[in-house]
């Protein structure tokens, strides 16, 4: 079995089985999503529900949270922490959405055309995604980074160069799967041309599986976001970021642990959400074929 047949096989597995540890019934399911549609919510306005300014200093010194206006406290210069983490956690979940979607878009052509195709046009662009594989990632997205110098920007355009392929060999797999069913010969048969029968029969059978596979990686780009501002390359400060917050306040750790932990737990909580919703939307796609 060639290389590029166990890659593909992989990806379509992984796919598939995403959901299957949980494994909940459809109410835990629609649960999941909305929760995820309810942490998009708190994204979209957490500008109105920031009580304060994010980058002002607007009370005492490092206070614990529980204290008289700052339910998560402040920290060691006077900034009010609830706004900061959710300022920082919207900046952290559309980068991530956005990313996931410049992937899906580079990617899901590239394996659209490669899957339809087939032939030199399949070898040549499934080469060029071998090269993007064989790389190193998250080291090629720190050299972009550090190339271009830190800011969100540049750390969304590091991360997107290097996230597309995963979603090329996906679609491509998914592609040569359907590209072998009756309707697409018979397609063929009644004299439709190869763009019709990519929009009219192909694409729409992708679509199910690019949503899946999107809203399943949301989370781990959440994290590679999230490690790469740890790291000091993402917004310069005083700007709000969830792993730059965590990173510069390191030493209190032991004095106001609340400071660096409030952040890393919107990390957390990031991430699990979407793992959680994506597999809740991988079953009630699933359930519904």
């Amino acid at each position: 079995m060639s290389t590029n047949g166990v890659a593909d096989r992989y990806l379509r597995r992984r796919l598939r089985n995403a959901g299957s540890v949980t494994g909940g019934s459809r109410a835990v399911a629609l649960a999941a999503v909305g929760a995820l549609i309810l942490l998009t919510l708190v994204a979209v306005l957490a500008g109105v529900l920031a009580p304060h300014d994010p980058v002002q200093p607007v009370g005492g010194l490092a206070l614990s949270p529980g204290s008289d206006g700052f339910p998560l406290g402040t920290d060691s210069i006077g900034r009010d922490l609830l706004s900061r983490t959710l300022i920082g956690i919207r900046a952290s979940w559309f980068s991530a959405i956005l990313v996931v979607v410049v992937g899906l878009l580079i990617g899901g052509v590239i394996g659209l055309v490669a899957g339809a195709f087939g032939g030199w046009v399949d070898s040549l662009l499934m080469r060029g995604t071998d090269l993007f594989l064989a790389l190193p990632g998250v080291l090629v997205a720190i050299a972009i980074v550090a190339a271009l110098g830190p800011s969100l920007r540049n750390t969304l355009i590091g991360v997107s160069v290097v996230w597309w392929p995963y979603y090329a060999r996906i679609i491509r797999g998914e592609v040569r799967a359907i590209a072998v069913r009756p309707h697409i010969e018979a397609a063929r048969l009644a004299g439709a041309g190869q763009g019709r029968i990519i929009v009219r029969h192909i694409l729409p059978g992708v679509v199910p599986t690019a949503i899946v596979a999107a809203s399943l990686d949301v989370g781990n780009v959440v994290l590679l976001l999230a490690g790469l501002s740890f790291l000091g390359l993402g917004q310069p400060a005083p700007a709000p970021e969830l792993g730059a917050d965590t990173a510069r306040s390191l030493s209190v750790l032991l004095t106001d642990p609340w400071v660096p932990v409030i952040p890393g737990l919107a990390v957390l909580v990031l991430s699990l959400v979407a793992n959680v919703g994506g597999d809740g939307l991988r079953n009630l796609l699933a359930a519904r074929k």
